[in-house]
């Protein structure tokens, strides 16, 4: 068979998937994601932006040192 990955973004979404997966009587089970969805947004939407080249690059030694190296 094959794997179903959903991303609920409430709890009451949460609450729904799980009362439907009990009713069908689908296993199941829930990971908590580690990270603040708020920051897990910002990361990927600045993984979309340098795909799409809109990225700023900085040479370290002329950055922080000037034109000392």
């Amino acid at each position: 068979m094959a794997t179903v990955i959903m991303h609920p973004e409430s709890k009451e979404q949460l609450t729904a998937l799980k009362a439907f997966a009990k009713a069908l009587k689908i296993k199941f089970e829930v990971r908590e994601c580690p990270y603040n969805p708020d920051f897990v947004k910002k990361i990927l939407k600045s993984h979309e932006l340098a795909k799409k080249g809109h990225v700023i690059k900085l040479d370290p030694c002329k950055s922080l040192w000037g034109n000392l190296m």
